[in-house]
């Protein structure tokens, strides 16, 4: 679902930094040999997170949903000179092609692919983390978003990609429609978080940005 007029969106993107080039070539390459090419973030929306991790300069990066490794080449821009990313997922199969533009980007060192249960895998990494970006299966973003706060310290900031949902969480839900039903309730338990502060941005799919107290 598209929440601006196309030439809205155009001349957004076109006043925007461009990507790297890497980053070009590999949403070219996503977009040609990767079902459901859409789950990339793109180069608006990775502009973004660049900026946001430049502006944070973290140490620690926890990533849930690598995908092609689009984001976390993002992410890592900006992290702090001695910093790491952890990037989770659980298909293996993305694994070449995610290797191949941490190295063509020349993050080698500062990215780490982990495959697997992001439930089961975070809680081994045993870090404290400065910057979290969750874009993973949507039913279990509750469970991502409050393992992630169980152990969250003041000043960690969070982003939850998809949280519109093409618009349809500003209706109810349809009975078997339970992606639906859990970003519905997210956004209202994020929403009613003491122990956070909150902004819903309509950006693309919608991607929200959370500080810890």
């Amino acid at each position: 679902m598209d929440f601006l007029p196309e030439e809205i969106d155009r001349y957004a993107s076109e006043h925007t930094s461009a990507e790297p080039d890497y980053l070009q070539e590999l949403n070219r390459e996503t977009w040609q040999k990767v079902l459901v090419p859409r789950m990339l973030s793109g180069h608006f929306q990775g502009r973004l997170l660049s900026m946001i991790s430049h502006m944070l300069k973290p140490s620690r990066i926890l990533e849930i949903g690598t995908y092609t490794g689009y984001s976390a080449l993002c992410l890592a821009e900006g992290l702090h000179e001695n910093g790491l990313l952890f990037t989770i997922d659980i298909n293996e199969e993305l694994r070449p092609i995610q290797e191949k533009y941490i190295q063509k980007a020349g993050m080698d060192g500062k990215i780490r692919l982990l495959t697997g249960n992001a439930m089961e895998v975070v809680p081994r990494l045993n870090e404290a983390w400065d910057l979290v970006f969750i874009d993973a299966d949507k039913e279990n973003y509750i469970h991502y978003y409050n393992m992630v706060m169980a152990s969250a310290k003041s000043g960690t900031h969070l982003l939850l990609d998809n949280v519109l949902w093409s618009g349809k969480v500003v209706h109810e839900a349809a009975k078997k429609d339970e992606e639906t039903r859990v970003l519905k309730e997210l956004n209202k338990l994020i929403n009613n978080d003491p122990r956070v502060e909150n902004i819903l941005l309509p950006i693309r799919d919608g991607l929200t940005l959370v500080r810890v107290k």
